[in-house]
């Protein structure tokens, strides 16, 4: 097992109820990618000696990318995580540290900052888009709705990997930085909404399992991907488990299932590290003359080629 998986069981502090307190601001950046490289091939665990002398080589990526200007943003802004895990994949399951395979004929929309990706509605992507027709053919983080890393679940992204969990005896709050979303998770047994209603990050349900906060979301409105680039989130069932580690680290591990878009189960783990900090509001309705800007672009080049 790897360090993070490691520890001995840790002891957390209980709340006023009596309750494991998870409370606080938490960041989930990681310099440990999602899926194990190949050239690691099989190896599951880096020494002490091999993370050095990849820090030093990210160091002199880092470096590089500054030497030529600013551009939007220069690594200032890009948060890596503290390296203290030694794992070479966050994924746990499958074993070999891949995605599943994914059924066939499932919809794959990649965007990004690239030309548009013709394609149909819904546009499920976080970034880029489908046309420029409407704020409909844009990306889900364009348009302020859904964050590229707010999730469920939460994947650590470039920046802004930073959650706040707030508790009370029969519910938990789970708010992220980005788009500052907030999930209220009750924890009182009360039934998940009729099967009907939808909504962009599902509805939550949680209970405690020993010193582990559990959470099963469902419901989401299938406007969103499944996971990455892949399908839609319709079918998907997500179970996260969020366990303290220590005083200042806690694992945040989730299991997708969605027999829709893949053939098998994914399993992740990430460990959480305490901010000593207070999350600010996230406002991006307010002033995203990138949409705008965007749209008029495109009708004046109507315009111009009519």
């Amino acid at each position: 097992m790897g360090q993070a998986l490691a520890q001995e069981a840790y002891s957390p502090d209980r709340t006023e109820w009596g309750q494991p307190d998870l409370q606080g601001v938490w960041n989930f950046s990681s310099v440990i990618p999602l899926e194990r490289p190949a050239f690691f091939g099989d190896k599951t665990e880096l020494t002490p000696q091999e993370i050095e002398a990849f820090k030093a080589q990210t160091e002199l990526g880092l470096k590089a990318l500054n030497s030529q200007g600013v551009g939007g943003y220069n690594t200032f802004w890009t948060e890596m995580g503290n390296g203290d895990d030694n794992r070479t994949a966050r994924l746990i399951y499958p074993a070999n540290g891949k995605l599943p395979a994914t059924v066939e004929g499932v919809p794959v929309q990649v965007g990004g900052l690239g030309p548009d990706e013709p394609g149909k509605r819904p546009a499920r992507m976080v970034v880029g888009g489908i046309a420029k027709n409407g704020p409909e053919d844009r990306g889900l983080s364009e348009r302020c709705i859904v964050g590229f890393n707010s999730g469920p679940p939460f994947e650590p992204n470039l920046y802004n990997n930073n959650v706040q969990v707030i508790q009370s005896k029969d519910a938990v709050v789970i708010m992220t930085e980005m788009i500052h979303d907030a999930r209220i998770v009750p924890l009182d047994d009360r039934p998940n909404l009729n099967d009907d209603i939808r909504l962009w990050t599902g509805d939550s349900r949680g209970y405690w399992e020993g010193n582990t906060l559990v959470v099963k979301t469902k419901n989401f409105n299938s406007l969103t991907q499944s996971f990455s680039v892949y399908g839609s989130s319709k079918n998907k069932l997500l179970t996260e488990r969020f366990t303290r580690s220590g005083p200042y680290s806690m694992e945040y591990e989730y299991t997708l299932d969605d027999p829709s878009t893949f053939t098998d189960k994914i399993q992740v783990m990430t460990v959480m590290s305490k901010v000593d900090g207070q999350l600010y509001e996230y406002a991006c309705h307010e002033g995203n003359y990138g949409m705008v800007n965007i749209l008029r672009g495109e009708r004046m080049a109507e315009a111009r080629d009519s």
